[in-house]
C-alpha cells in the first residue's frame, strides 16, 4: 500500500500536536504517559517529535485521557484552518 505524502501544513499540523503533548507531559516522564495510554514510549516519541504526524484517532484520545488535556482543545489548537 502506497502513502499519499503528506502536505506541509499536514506535517506542521503534527508538529503543534507533538508540542502540545510534550507541553502537557510536563514533568511526567515519556515512559509513565505512555504506558497509562497503553502506547508505547517510542509511538509517544514519534508523536512528540513530528515524525508520527497522523497518529490514530484512538491513539491521540488515549494520550488526552493521560494527560488530561481536552479533545476540542485539540482540535481547536492542531486544526488546519482554524475552527
Amino acid at each position: 500500500m502506497v502513502r499519499t505524502p503528506l502536505t506541509p501544513e499536514e506535517r506542521e499540523r503534527g508538529e503543534r500536536l507533538g508540542r502540545m503533548l510534550r507541553e502537557a507531559r510536563g514533568g511526567r516522564s515519556m515512559t509513565e504517559v505512555a504506558a497509562e495510554a497503553g502506547i508505547s514510549a517510542e509511538t509517544l516519541r514519534k508523536i512528540e517529535t513530528g515524525r508520527a504526524p497522523t497518529p490514530a484517532f484512538f491513539t491521540v484520545a488515549a494520550l488526552a485521557r493521560a494527560l488530561r488535556l481536552s479533545m476540542d482543545e485539540l482540535v481547536e489548537r492542531c486544526a488546519l484552518v482554524p475552527v
